[in-house]
């Protein structure tokens, strides 16, 4: 089998645990370290050898797909996150919990209008 977990009891041979990069050479039966959750696959160095050119080759192949999928996850943060303010800022109720008023608040333009509108109002008659 070339997959084993760890805690289990294999033959002889080399087995790496990619997750840390170990490497565990058997040369009889043996108990691999670590627990049920430790991975390790049964491969000779050669394998290993072949294998980094082959995953590089992967890599490489993929990689615009990888810059596209994060271009448009950022995009969809920008917008999404762009909504989600908009709607915040309509939903406020003018209470800000981080903010302190100890010198007052200042006054709104409408309060200031009132106060001119009423007043000529008065002077007029």
């Amino acid at each position: 089998m070339l997959k084993e977990r760890g805690g289990n009891k294999v033959g002889k041979g080399t087995y790496w645990n990619f997750n840390t990069g170990e490497r565990i050479d058997i040369s009889q039966e043996g108990v691999l370290p670590g627990d049920s959750r430790t991975t390790y696959f049964r491969l000779p160095a050669t394998g290993i050898l072949l294998l980094g050119p082959i995953l590089g080759l992967l890599y490489a192949a993929f990689l615009p797909f990888i810059g596209i999928a994060m271009l448009v996850k950022v995009v969809m943060q920008k917008v999404a996150g762009g909504a989600f303010s908009s709607a915040r800022t309509t939903a406020s109720f003018g209470w800000r919990p981080s903010e302190s008023y100890l010198a007052g608040k200042k006054k709104g333009k409408e309060k200031t209008e009132d106060k001119t509108e009423g007043e000529s109002g008065k002077t007029d008659k």
